[in-house]
């Protein structure tokens, strides 16, 4: 079966700031009241999809929220109009507001977990929307990442868009979720990292009951799933999700040597059911967790080239860090599958938390059922002309802490997404 991969980015939303909101991600807690400058950050992102276009490869994007989520406050029992709720939730609980505020959907690899029609049962494409239930800021995404995944896959009667599990069995996405296969379109290996409980003072944020109910969402036959849990070591140095440590694509596995619990019984178990899978693991010995977690050496964008070969896209920030850049000129020497390492800035995202994966959802489709998606998420160059236009436009230039309790940004912010919605063919009210 020849399938493609896309990448769906998130576009970086116009109320992107540092309000340090996620508890265990280090990147965010260090930068927490800084200014923030969210048309630089769109620009980053969308620079990113222009590169994968450039590659020759098919590139979609994700939208922005609805922020501030004036209907979310309204459930938090606040009254008016979306202006006088939002003034009002300031005035009370300014920490509570900045939840309401947050442009966290722009990682796309928290949106759902993907499960390729190979890997099925039932022969359908499976997404599962993430509850993303352990951090408030994030709990307030699914509805609105439904709205959009089920209006991307509306005519597409083979790929099945699942609501959220229940809440309290925390469920991260495809952040949590790696996939090994001879290729895109074989039936692949799908593996599902977990936590263990509170670790170090952070929270284990993937709960191994969510994993197993997605195992039987997507009707994963027992040969295609494996249940992996994340080391502690890792989630205490700020590994709060597996893409932190750990990276698939089709044969290849990238990984910390620290990154899972188990870590011998795991792989004989990948190499028991994908023999060809290459396993690259990098020893502790020669990056450090806390050296990979500050470079997001494993937070990187591995793919197949169309002429064949991967490339291993990787924030700037890897370049930063001895011990990294070291290892990945061994890495390129010794000829593996791992062909070519290119480097994107995406200071804004990085300073967030989110590296090159954690702005993408991967999905594999066959070719032809690409023309069936909706359009209007799928990025042509000429559609980026118009949004960095746009950006350049309608983002802020700049947030700083204190301005998000301003009516007049909480104003651009929603001017700005309505321009954009416009700008893509979206009516009012439609996602």
């Amino acid at each position: 079966m020849c399938m493609l991969e896309v990448n769906f980015d998130g576009l970086v939303g116009p109320s992107h700031n540092y309000a340090g909101l996620s508890l265990g991600n280090i990147a965010s807690a260090t930068h927490a009241g800084s200014t923030s400058a969210p048309r630089e950050a769109a620009l980053q992102g969308l620079a990113k999809m222009r590169h994968m276009i450039a590659l020759g490869l098919p590139q979609g994007l994700l939208l922005p929220h609805d922020r501030p989520d004036a209907a979310w406050l309204r459930r938090m029992g606040f009254a008016g109009s979306d202006l006088e709720v939002c003034r009002a939730a300031w005035e009370a609980d300014p920490a509570l507001f900045r939840n309401s505020f947050s442009a966290s959907a722009m990682w796309t690899a928290n949106a759902a977990t993907v499960s390729p029609r190979p890997d099925s049962t039932d022969g359908l494409t499976h997404l599962s929307v993430a509850n993303l239930s352990s951090m408030p800021h994030r709990s307030i995404e699914a509805p609105q990442t439904q709205r959009q995944l089920d209006a991307l896959f509306a005519n597409m009667p083979g790929v099945k868009v699942h609501a959220p599990l229940p809440a309290p069995f925390g469920d991260e996405g495809a952040a949590n979720h790696m996939r090994l296969c001879a290729s895109h379109g074989a039936e692949g290996l799908e593996i599902f990292v977990h936590g263990a409980g509170p670790v170090g003072g952070f929270p284990a944020r993937q709960h191994r009951l969510a994993a197993e109910a997605l195992v039987r969402k997507h009707h994963l036959h027992p040969r295609n799933a494996l249940l992996a849990r994340q080391s502690d070591e890792a989630i205490a140095a700020g590994a709060f999700h597996n893409d932190v440590v750990a990276v698939a694509n089709e044969t290849v596995l990238f990984t910390h040597e620290q990154a899972f619990a188990e870590r011998d019984a795991l792989y004989a178990a990948i190499r028991q059911r994908l023999p060809e899978t290459r396993i690259i693991e990098v020893p502790a010995a020669r990056v450090s967790l806390a050296d990979a977690i500050r470079s997001y050496l494993f937070n990187s964008q591995l793919v197949t080239l169309p002429e064949g070969g991967m490339l291993l896209l990787l924030p700037g920030e890897a370049r930063e860090v001895p011990s990294v850049t070291a290892w990945l000129d061994e890495l390129i020497a010794s000829n593996g599958p791992i062909r070519q390492t290119q480097f994107m800035t995406l200071r804004e995202s990085m300073r967030n938390g989110g590296g090159p994966a954690c702005l993408r959802l991967r999905v594999a489709l066959e070719e032809s059922d690409i023309a069936t998606l909706d359009q209007r998420f799928l990025l042509t160059e000429a559609k980026a002309d118009a949004l960095a236009d746009l950006i350049t436009r309608h983002w802020p230039e700049r947030i700083a802490p204190e301005d998000i309790g301003t009516p007049d940004l909480w104003q651009q912010c929603w001017s700005a997404r309505a321009a954009l919605l416009d700008l893509l063919g979206f009516k009012a009210g439609e996602l």
